[in-house]
């Protein structure tokens, strides 16, 4: 074994703070792992880690090490990935994790395009909603629709998606269709808990401004508050590509479209320690490649539009005008 693959794997340990975490990460045995960090303390001649049954840190000599390593590695990978762009083959483990949502459809086709495409390519995919620590964790690639505030992380925009509020035909024609954001208060709100669960933000007149409305639940799955809003139970403010195909059905009608803000993104974040995996750049462009997809939102068989009843028309005739544009694609404003 040579000194840097005793410091590589060092520097995996130290940020995983378990050995177990850094042997799945690196392919190789905890003994193993175990075995180059006692190693690497040998040759040098002080101790890196303080290790416990419960935990693991670095030591005030493992501290430097960590950070005056971190040149040397990226520049030792980067001759390495240099002298092998033209004959590397994405192959090994690829770690991904996503919304639930984005498994409708769009992320499917890529998944299933990419591992016909690179078939010595293992793809494990983790579905959460929840903010996630991708060392900690050991994601490659996350996407996410939220912000990320990570400096640690490259961030690229994938695509522009709008949110889109929606409610089942049967609940307009009980409580009315809303003409202003306003309108909302009067409403029972189905609640992204990664949003505010007292306001929900518009735009009117080129002017952003939050709207106070009544929770009636929340849910931290946006395909869950959908379920819902089908079932009648109220109004859901989600993001439009996962609410498509039941917009183009007519079985959710969306309202205040003239009101909705545009500044909503599907990101792919990843671990700038990772630049080095091929499989990751292979996956990272499928992703930039297919992204119109998404952006088009998923492809549906014509189905019968559901109507609404005679005497909700009578009452509010602005109802029929939102169930025609049910069938909209309602595509996000080019980037």
């Amino acid at each position: 074994m040579d000194g840097l693959d005793l410091i590589k794997t060092f520097r995996e340990v130290a940020f995983r703070r378990s050995f177990s975490r850094a042997a799945i990460s690196l392919g190789m045995s905890k003994a193993t792992v175990s075995r180059y960090v006692a190693e690497l303390e040998t040759r040098s001649g002080v101790r890196l880690l303080n290790r416990s049954t419960r935990s693991l840190s670095l030591t005030d000599a493992g501290q430097v090490l960590l950070e005056r390593s971190t040149e040397l590695v990226e520049m030792a990978e980067n001759t390495l990935n240099d002298l092998q762009a033209h004959g590397s083959h994405p192959r090994g483990r690829l770690r991904m994790s996503a919304p639930h949502g984005l498994i409708a459809g769009w992320l499917s086709d890529v998944i299933a395009e990419f591992i016909k495409a690179y078939p010595d390519v293992y793809v494990s995919l983790m579905f959460t909603n929840d903010d996630l620590d991708l060392i900690e964790e050991g994601i490659d690639i996350h996407l996410t629709g939220g912000r990320i505030d990570d400096m640690n992380l490259i961030v690229r925009r994938l695509v522009q998606f709008d949110m889109v509020v929606c409610a089942a035909p049967s609940y307009w024609a009980q409580r009315g269709i809303p003409q202003v954001p306003e309108d909302l208060g009067r409403h029972d709100v189905l609640s992204y808990s990664a949003m505010p669960t007292t306001h929900l933000p518009f735009e009117t007149d080129g002017k952003a401004h939050d709207v106070p409305v009544h929770s009636r639940m929340e849910a931290n799955d946006a395909i869950a508050l959908i379920e819902l809003a089908l079932r009648g139970v109220g109004v859901a403010y989600v993001p439009e590509p996962l609410a498509q195909s039941h917009l183009e059905r007519g079985a959710l009608v969306p309202v205040l479209r003239e009101h909705m803000p545009h500044e909503h993104w599907l990101y792919a974040a990843y671990s700038q320690r990772r630049h080095n995996s091929a499989a990751m750049r292979a996956m990272l462009d499928f992703l930039e490649q297919s992204k119109g997809a998404l952006a088009e939102g998923p492809a549906v068989l014509p189905q019968p539009a559901v109507a609404l009843p005679t005497c909700a028309l009578s009452r509010a005739p602005d109802v029929a005008r939102a169930t025609a544009s049910a069938s909209r694609t309602g595509k996000p404003p080019p980037r």
